[in-house]
């Protein structure tokens, strides 16, 4: 099994950049949902109450984010901080589901200009180094630590999963609707779901736990239009327990640079 796609996801929620090589840090890979979107109460947004999320598109050049709307010209240009800046900068409590994490707002503008975009009230965080979000510890150990993603470092995926799926759909997807961050040709359909520990190039990681899905799969990475596939089609033969399980969320052993085409070893 080999590597076939890498994918980041600066801010959280908002469209991926597809990479060739990355580091792997403790929190997930590099840049990874290590900004997020939160409204009025400091809580975070996502595409689940604003699928026009979707339509942000994020590039990193010249040490900035480059946010742009897709089908129009609006953009926002996101300086990366420095280790100055960070340090020196005022730490903002936000929630993400159950969580409470400590934040940088990047620019009161720059949330502005968002608010603006979104047609909604919200800032731009960032995840200093000093945030130590913790991951459940039913299925990790003390120290385990992410982002802000939904609970993970890392969604592993295996392309032979999504074309199992789109045999069975009318009009085949694609496979960021389920937003993996590797992907992986070989193998046979939902082999990622017994992946324990495994190892890419220097890095170290172990499987902990079925993802269960929300509407995030239904709704269109390109236009952000919303409709009942693929879960119409994956509760026939992926539901556990009232939840559809698609993927593995896999946890970060040992960091380390891994690139498209690395062998999966076990």
């Amino acid at each position: 099994m080999t590597v076939s796609d890498l994918f980041i996801y600066p801010i959280k929620s908002c469209g991926g950049i597809r990479v060739k090589d990355t580091l792997v840090e403790k929190r997930g890979l590099a840049f990874d949902r290590r900004w997020m979107l939160v409204d009025e109460r400091n809580r975070f947004i996502s595409q689940r109450e604003n699928a026009a999320l979707a339509l942000l598109d994020i590039s990193i050049e010249n040490n900035q984010l480059i946010v742009s709307k897709r089908f129009t010209d609006q953009r926002i240009l996101v300086p990366l901080l420095t280790n100055n800046e960070i340090n020196d900068a005022e730490r903002l409590s936000v929630t993400i589901w159950e969580d409470e994490c400590l934040s940088i707002e990047i620019d009161k503008k720059i949330s502005n200009d968002f608010s603006q975009l979104l047609g909604m009230t919200c800032k731009l965080v960032y995840m200093p180094e000093d945030c130590m979000r913790q991951i459940d510890e039913k299925y990790a150990t003390k120290g385990d630590i992410t982002s802000f993603s939904d609970g993970y470092p890392i969604l592993l995926l295996g392309q032979s999963t999504l074309d199992n799926l789109n045999k069975k759909l009318e009009t085949p997807i694609t496979i960021n609707r389920f937003r993996p961050n590797i992907v992986f040709t070989g193998g046979f359909p939902h082999q990622e779901d017994e992946f324990k520990n495994f190892q890419i190039n220097e890095a170290l990681f172990e499987g902990v736990k079925l993802c269960k899905r929300c509407i995030i799969p239904n709704i269109d990475q390109h236009t952000a239009l919303a409709g009942n596939e693929p879960t119409a089609t994956l509760v026939k033969y992926r539901l556990h327990e009232n939840k559809v399980l698609f993927g593995q969320n896999v946890l970060v052993k040992k960091t380390g640079t891994i690139s498209v085409g690395d062998i999966i070893q076990f």
